[in-house]
This record gives C-alpha cells, sequence and structure tokens, in this order.
C-alpha cells in the first residue's frame, strides 16, 4: 500500500506559528533538529493504519485532557510485586516524572489473584492473560482525587475479548485511566536471551509508558516526525521509535502541563545517564546546544 507521508512544509505547518513562543523555548520546537517519519514498510503501522495525523491546532480544537491545579499527579499501580528482570518502579517513576515533567506516585501492589481480575491461560503461548476490561473497572474505583490519571503496570500479558490473542494495553480517556503490560518486552517471552536484558526490558518499558500516558493527554499517533508517539504494528517498529517527543507533540505537551522545556530536558539527561541510555542523552545534550544563551 502506497503511503503518503508529510513533507517539509506539512511538518512546520503541523508545529504551527510560533510566533507567540519565548525565543528559548522556540529554539527546542525547530523542525531541523529532528528526522522526519521513515517510510514504512508492509508490515509497520502507517502501511495498515493510515492516519491523517494531528497537527498542534487540530489537538488544540480536540479540547484535550489538561491537568488542574488539583489533578496534577500521575499514579502507578502495579498488579503485581515487581522483580529483576522486570523494569524497576523507581526508575519508571522517575523517567515518568522526568518526561511529563509532573508529579509521580506509585502505590502499593495490588494482587491481581485476589483482585477479581478475570484471567487465562494463552493457548499459543502458554501464558496467563489479564482481561482487561476488569482491571480498567477497578482502577476507576480507585482513582485518586488528584489523580491527573491512574496507570497500571504489569508484567502479566493481557487480553481485551476472549477473542483476541493479546493487547500491549488498554485505556479509557473518559475514566482516566490505562493499564500497559511489559510482558512482551522481555526477550524471554519469546525464548531469546540478551546480554543486556535488564536494560532492553526497561528501555522498552519507559517507551511504551510515555507513548500511551501521552495518549492520556490527548495526544494522537504523530506521521510527521520519528517520534515516540508514532504507531507500532510490532515490537520491531516499536524499538525503532525514539525516547523522545518531536517538535509537534512537544509543543502539545508543553501546552498542556506549561514546563519549562530546558528543565525538563536537563531532568531527563539526568535519568538517561543515570541508567545507561548513553544515546538518548547524548540526543538532549545536542538539543539543549540550540538554545540561545542569555
Amino acid at each position: 500500500m502506497q503511503v503518503n507521508l508529510p513533507n517539509a512544509h506539512n511538518r512546520q505547518q503541523a508545529i504551527g506559528s510560533l510566533e507567540a513562543v519565548p525565543q528559548s523555548i522556540r529554539a527546542l520546537l525547530n523542525a531541523n533538529g529532528f528526522d522526519p517519519i521513515n517510510v514504512p514498510g508492509p508490515q509497520d503501522w502507517l502501511a495498515n493504519h493510515p492516519e491523517p495525523g494531528q497537527t498542534f491546532q487540530q489537538f488544540l480544537d480536540s479540547h484535550p485532557n489538561r491537568p488542574e491545579q488539583i489533578r496534577r499527579t500521575i499514579y502507578l499501580q502495579p498488579l503485581e510485586r515487581f522483580s529483576a528482570p522486570g523494569p524497576s518502579l523507581r526508575d519508571l517513576k522517575k523517567w515518568t516524572e522526568a518526561f511529563f515533567a509532573m508529579p509521580v506516585h506509585v502505590r502499593e501492589e495490588i494482587d491481581y489473584r485476589t483482585a477479581g481480575i478475570t484471567s487465562r491461560i494463552n493457548s499459543s503461548s502458554g501464558k496467563r492473560q489479564l482481561l482487561t476490561a476488569d482491571i480498567l473497572h477497578l482502577l476507576s474505583t480507585q482513582l485518586p482525587g488528584d489523580a491527573y490519571c491512574l496507570l497500571g503496570i504489569t508484567m502479566q500479558d493481557l487480553y481485551p475479548d476472549p477473542s483476541w490473542n493479546f493487547v500491549f494495553g488498554e485505556a479509557s480517556l473518559r475514566d482516566r485511566v490505562g493499564v500497559y503490560s511489559f510482558a512482551r518486552y522481555d526477550p524471554l517471552f519469546y525464548g531469546e536471551d540478551s546480554s543486556d536484558r535488564g536494560q532492553l526490558i526497561l528501555r522498552r518499558s519507559c517507551k511504551v509508558l510515555a507513548h500511551e500516558t501521552g495518549h492520556m493527554f490527548g495526544i494522537a499517533h504523530c506521521i510527521y516526525f520519528r517520534c515516540i508517539m508514532n504507531g507500532s504494528n510490532h515490537l520491531a517498529e516499536s524499538d525503532a521509535r525514539p525516547p523522545h517527543l518531536c517538535p509537534v507533540d512537544l509543543r502539545k505537551l508543553y501546552w498542556s502541563i506549561s514546563f519549562d522545556p530546558i528543565s525538563r530536558y536537563a531532568h531527563l539527561r539526568e535519568f538517561c545517564r543515570e541508567v545507561g541510555f548513553n544515546d538518548e542523552a547524548q540526543w538532549i545534550d545536542t538539543q539543549l546546544t540550540r538554545v540561545p544563551q542569555s
């Protein structure tokens, strides 16, 4: 299937006019620092799910959810006790805080086995799976008063309906809850191993957590640049996504949260250096050199 991708003019239009944006921040929204989205292969997302994209103006016109004075905390709800080689809850918290520049709280784990959540054994993988509808209902009854959103996280596989094989995650924007599985980000799920298995799981988990939480802010899939909000149809395509926002989606998140983009990048760089995401830390260094010195 032929996919018509945006050109440079389309990408600039998607970012929109930056005249009202402070000069220091404007430099971080310059398209020159970002790569255009890759031409999709036959198995990739855009080849199978044609999407029109979402410009910054279209994002505003959709009247997306926005953090309020009280509802400003992102809650993470583990559905079991996390242990190595699964991602560290401390690392997931620090990543989410840095990425969204909002307070993040990790709640005490819920034991999915005693929480009334339907489960099954997948006939193909032989792995246990949890029914997303039950989890979303449970989370919707436990939403804290100061929560922007409540996100269930698990190392168990998920399924949304008996007729489906699996799903990576599911969310209800209306109820401000979501659930995401990191199970299929572990190479051992597929009977493989990796010398950097722990870091690979952490990198994949951080990216999917940022991508799916981005949807909670009303940010649609990106078709303009290589971006963490690109859709993905398979694990290799997900791995190819960069762990950062493009200028279109960075502007959307900046409008939603009103953070200091320079400080946000600095905190992300600190986290990346701490956990060994060295390529991303270097990329952030390059971005920050674009900021005019006062």
